[in-house]
């Protein structure tokens, strides 16, 4: 998203009316359109767009830490929720949006600022005309396993702006 020029803000309706989700994700990775605010507050980005599919990237740092002295869970099921909703973003038709209904997450590994860069990726496993599932985990470049989670999104007509 960086890379490719983008900045943080709010996509004007005109801009993303009359294109797929899959369409939007792509322009937002390559910079086209703004991306939302968390991924700078939170420091992670989208770095891969797919149909069903989306990955994030971040690196754990001071400022993500708990009181614990390790990430706190609420950067795991940020990057989980991005790239869980951006799975399910990409299945959108043109007009139509989702919410999540429902999202859980497992932390299975304690990150630190010495754990490295850390991917959220996610896969739509469903997407139907109501509801979209997906998954998604949180790996280090190895593939150790940090997080995973799933969602229920649900799907519906986008009101005009």
């Amino acid at each position: 998203m960086r890379s490719g020029g983008g900045k943080p803000g709010l996509a004007h309706p005109d801009s993303v009316a009359g294109k797929t989700g899959l369409e939007v994700m792509q322009a937002m990775l390559a910079g086209e359109l703004p991306f939302p605010h968390i991924a700078q507050t939170l420091d992670f980005s989208l770095v891969e767009i797919g149909a069903g599919r989306a990955v994030f990237q971040g690196t754990p740092q001071l400022m993500h830490y708990n009181p614990l002295g390790t990430v706190h869970g609420g950067w795991y099921a940020t990057m989980l929720d991005s790239a869980l909703g951006c799975a399910v973003h990409t299945r959108m038709a043109a007009g139509y949006a989702y919410t999540t209904a429902e999202l859980s997450v497992n932390i299975v590994r304690a990150a630190t600022t010495r754990t490295g860069p850390l991917r959220a990726i996610g896969q739509v496993i469903h997407s139907g005309r109501q509801l979209a599932t997906a998954e998604a985990r949180i790996v280090d470049p190895d593939g150790k396993l940090y997080a995973h989670g799933t969602t229920t999104c649900l799907v519906f007509e986008a009101r005009p702006a």
